[in-house]
């Protein structure tokens, strides 16, 4: 396929498609997915080999948010019956932390929900930091706290985070669609504060709103100019409770386009598949493995994810090796040019979050049903398109909980 030749070729000179080349790999049909993801495949082993980031999430703080994220479980009226607590103590958060580590990940993203953090909380998310950075020996700490003040990222740097999230979610012609409370011009002036501080910027999106290939198009050549060191791939799981509760338009074909898509766009950027994949790409997650160089271990912030055993038997059985803690995660010209994390090992963020702007808004995740098991394993098969609510459980084990992590 011509289209395909072409974009593998740009790819590996890190050459941005045309809107057009973008709009077609989503236009592709499923019988050419195989295709495609075997073309989008070669720029993602060109500049990242077959290592796969794992990162950790640490949910700080749950519900109770001002925010009106339509995709939330934890937003401004939320009926979704979720964890609900306030800031977890330091020493509570690194037992949380390690946890994930153990398991093989490089990086702990720490989240809390709400609009943006005080300057008191961000106190408190320093000394969380440090308190995890003096008890695990060369982890790498993404804060996502939400819309940022001047100053505040400077002082999460100071107190030693390597990165931080905040999502641009959609595009900015349907923004207004999906939030009200505040904007999209706002989401972006984060990641630039993060960006100014020296902080890797970490910034992704949401499919699955019921936006067009156009709005998922915009985002991510939006996500390109903003240049962040990590794009992490949210896949909506429409959560009981929550206004998008009934929107099941993903199928594990078109999850696959959006990630090739992606990596297309951003061939030399950590694509990582965030929130949703269990639920969403299902069987075919391996494949995805393809085009993303970066998932997440376990759980996520208000939702069960696959188990962690299995995640790792996943990219063992699919060839691929976990990247570990003295490895480089992003290429050598970007480290160069002052990549963040990347510089030292980790070019990852966040990009997990409900309401404070990370996206992948804890409602992502799959039921790793009794007990945490391979998604999907317990249900018996469905049409293409058809909702999985059977796949969706809420966390009730691990931070914020008596209960061991899921890692």
């Amino acid at each position: 396929m011509d289209l395909l030749n072409t974009l593998v070729d740009k790819g590996l000179r890190r050459e941005l498609p045309t809107r057009e080349e973008a709009l077609a790999v989503l236009a592709t049909s499923d019988d050419d997915v195989l295709d495609v993801v075997a073309a989008a495949g070669k720029v993602r082993r060109h500049w990242f080999g077959r290592r796969v980031k794992l990162n950790y999430l640490v949910n700080l703080k749950s519900g109770l948010c001002p925010e009106d994220c339509s995709y939330c479980s934890q937003r401004l009226g939320s009926k979704a019956d979720i964890l609900k607590y306030t800031w977890l103590k330091p020493d509570d958060a690194s037992r949380a932390a390690a946890a994930g580590l153990a398991g093989g990940a490089k990086r702990v993203c720490l989240v809390a929900s709400g609009r943006g953090p005080t300057d008191r909380d961000v106190d408190r998310v320093s000394q969380t930091i440090r308190t995890i950075k003096e008890q695990n020996e060369d982890v790498e700490v993404c804060a996502c706290l939400g819309l940022l003040s001047d100053g505040q990222a400077e002082r999460l740097r100071d107190a030693g985070a390597d990165a931080y999230n905040h999502n641009l979610n959609t595009s900015e012609g349907t923004y207004a669609d999906i939030t009200t409370t505040h904007t999209y011009a706002d989401r972006v002036d984060t990641v630039r504060k993060a960006h100014a501080a020296g902080l890797s910027a970490c910034s992704g999106l949401i499919a699955g709103m019921g936006e067009s290939d156009e709005d998922l198009v915009d985002v991510v050549f939006s996500l390109r100019e903003l240049d962040p060191d990590s794009v992490p791939v949210n896949f909506l799981i429409p959560m009981e409770g929550t206004p998008l509760a009934k929107d099941w338009h993903l199928t594990p074909q078109r999850c696959l386009r959006i990630l090739a898509m992606v990596r297309f766009v951003c061939p030399d950027v950590e694509v990582r598949i965030a929130g949703g994949r269990e639920v969403h790409l299902r069987t075919l997650q391996p494949l995805a493995l393809h085009l993303a160089n970066s998932i997440f271990l376990g759980d996520y912030l208000t939702s069960e994810g696959q188990a962690g055993k299995a995640d790792l038997e996943m990219i063992a059985d699919a060839g691929f090796e976990v990247e570990g803690a003295g490895q480089v995660t992003l290429p050598e010209h970007r480290v160069a040019a002052g990549g963040g994390c990347g510089s030292h090992g980790d070019a990852a963020g966040c990009g997990s979050h409900d309401a404070a702007g990370c996206g992948s808004h804890g409602d992502a995740g799959c039921g790793s049903h009794e007990g945490g098991g391979v998604c999907g394993t317990a249900a018996a098969a469905t049409v293409a398109g058809e909702p999985r609510t059977d796949l969706v459980a809420v966390r009730r084990r691990g931070a914020g909980t008596d209960l061991a992590p899921n890692a």
